[in-house]
Parts: structure tokens; C-alpha cells; sequence
């Protein structure tokens, strides 16, 4: 009777799940148990192929996706030394994100299901990010104050479970990625943005160009970083500062904004036990530093993944089909039929629809 008990709990507790992540510019493709074991992943950039745009090009990422996405998945099970009747569903990302890249790893996850007879789970990817904090910090429970930052969104969440998000902030114009990447091109740096403007902000000083800090003090909770990037082209356009200056001015208002708005999410909707960073800013040094004394300030834990973790990957969708799984119960010896096989990817989907309609362009998050 003790060993039946024990592989039941085994069943629940370690479910393994194929994750496909295609949603922008990463094809990537991993294999994930539900005790947070990578067994395996591949992730391919396209970089290459958009550096001559200076930004992601949809039609360019789509046929990329497509190109790449089948034999991805067959390194990763070779690597891994598994089949497809060893895995216990297939998590793909249905939204949001650049549309064509997000139906071919939709569709590739529904072939894969169908095939193998395995659930599928479309997944939000946001909730990759969300919970991806999860994956890499066991001790990580829950609520946490998250800030979802990356070149499409910037949010500030109450994570409350598994399929439970209060949105308490987000963006009315631009995301902050996409401010650096703008950035970035005003300052002839390159495609990607974010990091070339952190590399350059080192030689700079931060308080040498003055830009604003859009929303600061605000009674308003969101964020705006429009009027941000529009003072760096300025500054830029004028020749009178230093590029790396430009950088560190810049890197600073936007660190100064984010703190702010956290400070007024806290006031309004905490304490939390703990402060969480994901999305591809999160890989930023700077950004993190800020926020982990943030949290020291306010008796919070600190926690960010680790940066393989922060950018598009694959591991964080099929960790968030693992943890999908153990919030509903289920069992390997169970009846679960995951998500239908029509489900329809989706260029918008917010992880919070109950959230108020913001103006500006908020309501794409």
C-alpha cells in the first residue's frame, strides 16, 4: 500500500511536459518535469536575420519559426532520449505575440498531440514569464509582486496561483524593451537593443543628459515611456552629450520610473512577502540591482530567474504546462484532456481580463 501511495505522488509531482515557444523572434523548443528539471532545450535566435531591420520582422519570424520549429523538436527528444509516449502533454504558447509566429508552434503542438494522443496546453506567454521565477526558486510560493518587463510588455502583477492575476499596473504607450531598442537605433547600436545600450550606459554618466521620468509621482499607476524615448531622440539629434551618457541617462529615468511605480503598486495593494522580475529586462544589471535593494528596502525576498530564463524561451511554457497540471490534479493515470485541438492563437491576451481598460494603448496588455 506504502508504494502504491508513493508512485501516486510521484505522478503528481512530476509530470513531464514538451514546451514550444515561438511567439517572436526564438524558436525554442525544451522538455520539462514537474519538480523543475530541465532534461532538455534548444532555443535558436533569429538575430541575424532582423539585424539588417533593426527590429523583428513578422513575415521574416514566421517563416523562420516554420522552418526551424520541426527539427528543433526532434533534437531536443533525441538529446533528451525520450519519445513522444514518454511525455505527458505538449505546452505550446498561444498568445500573445506576432500572430504568424505563434500559430506555427500552435499547430506544431497540436500535430505533436494528436499524434501522440497527449494533452494539449495553450499557454499564455505571460504566464511563461510569470511563473518562470518558479522553475528556477523552489522556495518561491505564493502571492508575489511581479514586474513583467520586456520588448512588448510592462506590467505590474499580484500572482496569486496558478491561473490567478491582478494586474495593478501596465503600460498606456510603450514597453520598456522597446524603449531601450529604440534607443538603441537612435543611437546607431544595433539590433539587439537592450543589451548594447546596457554595455555602452557602463562608460556613461547617468545623470549627465536630463530626461524625464514619464508618471513619476503620479496619482495614475501605470507606466509611459513614449515621451522617454522621444527626449533621447532629441538629445541625440541635438550632438551636444555623449552616446554613452545618452545611455546611462536614459537606463537611469527608466529605472527611476520603475522603481516609482512599484513603490505606488506596494502602497496601494501590499505588502508581499516577495518581488519578482521577469521578461527580457530582467537580463539587465542595472535593472536588477535597482530592484533587488528596492525589495531589501521594503522587508521583501528578491527574485529573478537566472538570465537564460529572462529572454523567450521554451523551458518557462512547458514549466508553466507543469505547474498548469499539478493546480488541476492531475495524475498520470488520469483522465486529462488539456485544451481542444481548435483553440485559436491569439495576438492579445491579457493575463488579468477582468483589469479596467487604460488609455493609450494599455489595452494591449
Amino acid at each position: 500500500m506504502g508504494s502504491a501511495t508513493h508512485t501516486s505522488d510521484a505522478a503528481i509531482a512530476r509530470p513531464l511536459v514538451l514546451g514550444i515557444e515561438s511567439s517572436c523572434d526564438e524558436t525554442a523548443v525544451a522538455l520539462v518535469r514537474g519538480d523543475g528539471a530541465i532534461i532538455a532545450q534548444a532555443i535558436a535566435s533569429q538575430e541575424a536575420e532582423h539585424a539588417p531591420y533593426g527590429g523583428v520582422v513578422p513575415e521574416i519570424a514566421a517563416r523562420a519559426h516554420a522552418e526551424r520549429v520541426a527539427p528543433m523538436i526532434a533534437h531536443v527528444m533525441a538529446e533528451a532520449g525520450l519519445s513522444l509516449d514518454e511525455v505527458d502533454a505538449i505546452a505550446a504558447t498561444a498568445g500573445p505575440g506576432l500572430i504568424g509566429g505563434v500559430m506555427v508552434g500552435l499547430v506544431s503542438a497540436k500535430a505533436l498531440a494528436m499524434a501522440a494522443g497527449k494533452p494539449l496546453l495553450a499557454v499564455n506567454h505571460l504566464e511563461g514569464h510569470a511563473l518562470s521565477p518558479r522553475l528556477a526558486d523552489a522556495g518561491l510560493g505564493f502571492p508575489y509582486l511581479l514586474l513583467l518587463v520586456s520588448g512588448g510588455h510592462c506590467q505590474i502583477l499580484a500572482v496569486e496561483g496558478v491561473g490567478q492575476y491582478r494586474r495593478l499596473a501596465t503600460t498606456i504607450d510603450d514597453a520598456l524593451g522597446e524603449a531601450f531598442d529604440k534607443t538603441a537605433k537612435l543611437l546607431g547600436l544595433g539590433y539587439p537593443g537592450g543589451p548594447a545600450v546596457e554595455r555602452l550606459a557602463l562608460q556613461g554618466n547617468p545623470r549627465a543628459v536630463p530626461l524625464p521620468r514619464p508618471l513619476k509621482g503620479s496619482p495614475e499607476p501605470h507606466f509611459s515611456f513614449a515621451g522617454l524615448k522621444s527626449a533621447v531622440m532629441r538629445a541625440v539629434e541635438s550632438g551636444a552629450h555623449k552616446p554613452a551618457d545618452i545611455a546611462a541617462s536614459f537606463q537611469q529615468a527608466a529605472v527611476e520610473c520603475l522603481i516609482d511605480r512599484l513603490q505606488f503598486a506596494l502602497t496601494r495593494a501590499g505588502p508581499f512577502p516577495a518581488l519578482v522580475v521577469a521578461g527580457g529586462v530582467a537580463a539587465n544589471q542595472t535593472v536588477r540591482a535597482a530592484l533587488e535593494a528596492f525589495a531589501g528596502k521594503n522587508a521583501m525576498r528578491f527574485t529573478a530567474p537566472p538570465l537564460a530564463l529572462c529572454t523567450d524561451n521554451a523551458a518557462m511554457i512547458a514549466w508553466a504546462g507543469c505547474e498548469r497540471l499539478a493546480s488541476e490534479g492531475w495524475t498520470r493515470d488520469g483522465d486529462f484532456a488539456g485544451d481542444p485541438l481548435d483553440f485559436v492563437a491569439r495576438p492579445r491576451w491579457p493575463l488579468d481580463a477582468s483589469a479596467d481598460t487604460v488609455r493609450g494603448a494599455g489595452v494591449k496588455a
